[in-house]
């Protein structure tokens, strides 16, 4: 599939903000639309935003058409989830996908939406974001500067470096990797096997964070992904945070011990400790574009996610 990269915001742009997975609490929303506003931008709800249906924030078809409503609507120029949770993966195979690879945009967003990266840029070529949601993350009282920070590349074309300067980092395996980055959450990333959907790793930098998996559990994932061979077909490994993945029992491997063992077998070029995933700072990086991983300088290097 051919890369394809949204065009930049510019200030005085509308943008959408959608909840495709679960609903959000209206009140830290006006923080997180407040932000966006400062930005310059307007913003444009999504019809079922503030909605909910059980522990999705409306009921599938609704989802799905504000989904294919911002995308079809010529004046939204970016598109920004406001929460995760689960749901994406329930109308994944009902999605036009022809209609977002006829309308390519900004699209923004972690965690279950991690489902929707995956689809979206496998069936489309689409270069997505993973970034902080605009409720959930942006809706709370103290927001990091350096997740702020981030929106910024969505405005300037410009090469994204990440290096110790931003948060301590551990070589795993030794070496050198290059590639479009692909993945998100570890958990999402499993839910796609079996499917159509399901992440193509093969000569890419594969990204995995997660949060309230104890380590028994990354080891059951991280296992799948051993025996499927995803991990060995990828180019390099990138290991984002893993928020509160600690045992509640005496009798447990430590997280360390599972990833490192993993990775190791898998024998891919590897970092840990990059603040991508469920944390603050929450550092935005986009999907689907070509980056390099340099374990000798420490440095993650990725190319523009807009043109």
């Amino acid at each position: 599939m051919d890369e394809i990269k949204p065009v930049r915001l510019q200030r005085g742009d509308l943008v959408g903000v959608i909840t495709p997975a679960g609903p959000i609490e209206l009140e830290k929303l006006e923080l997180g639309i407040a932000f966006l506003k400062e930005q310059g931008l307007k913003v444009k709800m999504g019809n079922s935003v503030g909605r909910s249906y059980g522990y999705l924030g409306g009921t599938d078809a609704e989802r799905l058409e504000d989904l294919h409503q911002m995308f079809r609507d010529p004046e939204i120029k970016g598109i920004f989830c406001a929460r995760g949770g689960y749901g994406t993966a329930r109308f994944a195979s009902q999605i036009d996908y022809g209609l977002i690879k006829n309308n390519p945009k900004i699209f923004w967003g972690y965690s279950d939406i991690t489902f929707l990266h995956t689809a979206i840029n496998q069936h489309t070529g689409l270069c997505t974001f993973h970034g902080p949601m605009i409720g959930s993350d942006l809706g709370r009282e103290s927001v990091h500067p350096v997740s702020k920070q981030c929106f910024s590349q969505l405005f300037e074309p410009k090469e994204f470096i990440y290096t110790e300067e931003l948060s301590p980092l551990e070589v795993v395996v030794e070496g050198y990797a290059e590639g479009p980055i692909v993945g998100g959450n570890l958990t999402l990333a499993i839910s796609t096997m079996g499917t159509k959907f399901e992440i193509d790793t093969t000569g890419k930098l594969f990204l995995i964070e997660d949060i309230n998996e104890e380590p028994r559990a990354v080891d059951r994932m991280l296992n799948q992904l051993l025996l499927s061979g995803k991990l060995q077909a990828a180019s390099g490994i990138i290991i984002g945070d893993f928020c509160n993945c600690t045992s509640r029992s005496d009798q447990s491997l430590t997280l360390d011990e599972v990833i490192n063992y993993y990775v190791r077998l898998a024998g891919k070029p590897a970092i840990k400790g990059f603040k991508i995933g469920h944390c603050n700072p929450n550092i935005a990086i986009p999907l689907g574009v070509h980056a390099t991983l340099n374990t000798s300088k420490k440095k993650l290097t990725i190319k523009n996610g807009v043109i």
